[in-house]
């Protein structure tokens, strides 16, 4: 008896929607990157890709509880000396809500290759409008 290895080939992926719409921040993250890793798939193999796409509309109605919206901060750096630039959760949502859904999510992922196989199939849009309807998603619950 051998042991069961899916091939790139047999693996069908599916295509979810997810509204943030009042949702907290990391539930709807960890929600969302299990459905990207593939761990809700019976076939799991944590070598493969087997994750399917998550689309997330009304990225700016996510919520943040206790006062973490005054507190969270947003750090990354240019590469340069003295490159380290901060933004604030307030001003980051006011400027680019998608990034914040995007970042809480990716940052759930592997660090690796695999990983951002896994974050590319992740969709994020303000407003309840999104251009995959061709794909036919489903609503996650």
């Amino acid at each position: 008896m051998s042991t069961y290895v899916p091939s790139g080939k047999e693996i069908s992926r599916k295509w979810y929607v997810v509204d943030a719409n009042g949702q907290t921040l990391g539930r709807l993250a960890t929600k969302a990157a299990s459905v990207l890793s593939g761990k809700r798939n019976p076939r799991y193999t944590p070598f493969l890709d087997m994750g399917d796409h998550v689309i997330v509309i009304n990225a700016e109605k996510v919520r943040l509880t206790g006062l973490k919206d005054q507190k969270k901060m947003y750090r990354r750096y240019t590469g340069f000396p003295g490159g380290l630039r901060e933004e604030s959760f307030t001003r980051l949502m006011n400027r680019r809500p998608e990034k914040v859904l995007e970042e809480a999510i990716k940052g759930m992922l592997p660090k690796t290759k695999l990983g951002r196989s896994m974050g590319m199939k992740l969709k994020v849009y303000r407003g309840d409008k999104h251009p995959h309807g061709a794909q036919m998603p489903v609503e996650l619950k």
